[in-house]
């Protein structure tokens, strides 16, 4: 399974395309869509290249959600929706995440409210944040079958 091209665009969206290096808040090295393992000081890349570290990256977070549903049954849209939760707060938070329990449980309606416990950073709650999780809960119900929107007013990056 992989993202699919609504949560690849809400990747995208809220991580914010840097074609020149940069330290993220934490102080690491920072290029692309949020790819940190080869980005070093005065590095400049192309969009394509971004976006094929972009591609590089999911495919670690894609197979990490999927050894963590362990086999649950999983809708496309559900599976990009938590990969691009994972991709921002990391797979050891995901696996422990309720988002993930309640999925495995079959509670939907539950698991796409708990995406809003992970909105806060270095304690505080931050709009950027609070703007991707309610992207991703809306990615996560809409079915299959309806082109996702992700559409949220106000998407942006680095808050």
């Amino acid at each position: 399974m992989q993202v699919n091209e609504a949560g690849l665009e809400l990747i995208k969206k809220f991580e914010g395309l840097r074609l020149r290096a940069y330290r993220c808040p934490a102080g690491v090295w920072t290029i692309g869509y949020g790819h940190t393992k080869t980005a070093r000081r005065g590095q400049v890349i192309t969009e394509a290249e971004a976006d094929r570290l972009l591609r590089e990256d999911l495919r670690i977070f894609e197979k990490g959600v999927l050894e963590a549903l362990d086999n649950a049954p999983t809708t496309e849209n559900q599976f990009s929706a938590m990969v691009s939760l994972a991709f921002n707060i990391g797979l050891g938070a995901f696996r422990r995440s309720k988002v993930l329990a309640l999925h495995k449980a079959g509670k939907t309606a539950e698991a796409a409210r708990a995406f809003a416990n992970w909105r806060k950073a270095g304690g505080k709650v931050l709009p950027g944040l609070v703007r991707r999780r309610a992207a991703e809960a809306k990615l996560y119900l809409t079915p299959d079958s309806e082109k996702a929107q992700p559409g949220i007013p106000g998407w942006a990056t680095c808050e």
